[in-house]
Formats: structure tokens, sequence, C-alpha cells
């Protein structure tokens, strides 16, 4: 009898304790549903956008003779993806300000002066409103307003391919109950750039640069039974995601870099110093260009270092050459 009473305490004491742990869970997951009645307040500050190794190439470009004005009226996403639902079906997978970081990379370039062309309306606008202040009532007025700077070439070009789960896999294991996971996830990006002669239409050059996205996850869990009537569960999890508007960035100054070393080849502008030819760099990115398989960023310079390639002299070229 004692012992039957022993073991019907020992359930009661088991039973209450279930229950309060079970409001306390309660309690705690509705104190966080509450919605805070203070202002959400800033944990970290702003910082620029980290550089990619070809951010890091193009501003080591050897600097030119002259610097070639460039316009550029936009570069447009043409893939027309977007991303799956439930995500959403009205975003599109890629970014839809890929002209700013195209005259981003050519200002870092340095080869380059980029002038306003997307917002052209508004310039003029303004202009317009500057001859007035200055001249009111003159007809002629605004004489002294410098013109607009014409451009040399015309870069055109767009975000021509995205491809999503080009390759996915996972592997994994658990004993005894525990164990663990990974899954990765591999997408691709592909930009089409060109250069265009603005005095007969004539195309340059035209280079495509593809980027692979990169994503992965990595899960532990434990899923195992401490006595007859009591489960241990545990589950964490890490995933790494490369951003996409970030892997554009790095498609779209690798096609900057790959560019100017095309025109320097050709002839349709010039080193300041004809020795830079043989440098590193602009060897590297024109072994890259004559190879299909060659990492321009892991690669090493002595793979290159027989390339016989040299500069054309510019003879007969556009009249845009420098």
């Amino acid at each position: 009898m004692m012992t039957r009473n022993n073991n019907n305490k020992r359930g009661n004491f088991r039973a209450v304790a279930r229950m309060a742990v079970v409001l306390a869970t309660t309690g705690v997951v509705g104190a966080c549903a509450v919605p805070p009645s203070d202002p959400v307040q800033l944990t970290t500050a702003a910082q620029l956008t980290p550089p990619s190794p070809s951010t890091r190439d193009l501003q080591q470009l050897p600097p030119p003779r002259g610097r070639v004005v460039a316009a550029v009226y936009g570069f447009r996403d043409q893939t027309g993806q977007y991303k799956p639902s439930p995500e959403s079906s009205f975003s599109t997978s890629v970014t839809q300000g890929a002209a700013s970081m195209l005259i981003k990379a050519l200002k870092d370039s340095g080869w380059y002066t980029p002038v306003e062309r997307e917002s052209l309306q508004e310039l003029l606008t303004e202009r317009r409103i500057v001859r007035a202040m200055e001249f009111p009532g003159e007809q002629n007025a605004g004489t002294d307003v410098p013109p607009l700077l014409p451009a040399s070439i015309l870069l055109d070009g767009g975000i021509i391919a995205y491809e999503s789960n080009l390759r996915t896999g996972g592997i994994g294991a658990r004993f005894l109950g525990v164990g663990a996971s990974t899954q990765y996830r591999m997408d691709q990006v592909t930009i089409n750039l060109r250069s265009i002669d603005i005095r007969t239409g004539a195309i340059l050059h035209s280079v495509s640069t593809t980027k692979t996205i990169f994503s992965y996850e990595v899960t532990p869990n434990v899923y195992k039974f401490v006595n007859y009537t009591d489960l241990l569960e545990f589950e964490a999890g890490v995933t790494s995601n490369e951003p996409a508007q970030l892997s554009v960035k790095e498609a779209i100054e690798a096609a900057v870099i790959h560019l100017t070393i095309q025109g320097i080849k050709d002839g349709n502008w010039r080193l300041r110093d004809q020795a830079d030819w043989n440098s590193p760099i602009i060897q590297r990115y024109l072994a890259a260009a004559q190879s299909d398989v060659y990492n321009v960023v892991q690669g090493s310079t002595a793979a290159v270092a027989n390339t016989v390639s040299t500069p054309d002299s510019g003879e007969g070229k556009p009249p845009s050459s420098l």
C-alpha cells in the first residue's frame, strides 16, 4: 500500500512539474508577442559597400594617357526573372540599379569620365533655371553657362541571364540520434557590356562575364530518448548566402576591366606608359580573355609570362581613340 501511494505521489508531482513548465513557456512566448511601445533604435552604423576582388583590380589598373568620356543611358535587367513564390511573385531576382553600379565602376577605374545621361532631362531643366536666374529677361541669356560635355563612346548592355538552382546537393549523417547535415545551392548571373563609337555607331568591343552565386546551410541536430517517457530534441542551423547585388557588381567590374584591356589591345585608348602593358594585372586579364578556363582572380601571373601580345598602334582606329 505504501509503495502504491509513493507511485501516485510521484506521478502527481511529475504532472504538476510538466504543467508548470508549460505555463512558464506560454508566459514567455506571450510576453515576447506583446509589441514594444518604444521606437526601434539603430544598432549598427551604415558602412561602405565592401570591395570585391575585381574592385581591387579595377583600382590598380595602370593610368591612361587620357580619360575616355563615356555615356551610360541605361543598363537594364533583361532576364525577366522573378523571385519564386512564396517569397514574392513580383520582386525581381536581380537588382534594378545596375546602371549606377556601372557608372561607379567606370569612375573607380580611372580610365573613364562618365557623363550624366539617365537624368538628362532633369539636368537640362536645372540649366534652364540657372540661365533664367543669372540673365533674367534677356533673349540670349546663358552665354556664360558652359556647354555639356559630349561623350566619345556609349556604353550599353545589361543583365542578360540569371539561372537559379544550377546545382544543388547536400550530405548528412546520424548516429544514436545525434547528427548533422549540410546543403548547398549554386545560382549564376551573366551580364553583357559593349562600347559603341558615337560618331559611326560601330560596336568597338563586347564583353560577357558570369558570376556564380553560392549558398549553403549547415544544420546539427539531436533526437534522442533520455528515458522511456522523455524525449530530447535539439536543432540549430547556419545559412550563408552570397548577395545577388554584390555578385552583379562583381560581374560588372570584371566586364569593365576586360573592356578596358581590349580597348588598349586594339588601340582605341592608350596607356600613359606603354611599358605598363607588361604589368601582371593586364597580362592576367588578357590571358583570361584568351582562355575559357583561366581563373582571373586566383590564377598566378607565372602562367601568363609567355603571353605574346602587343597593343595596337591605333592607326586607322575610330576618331574617339586616345
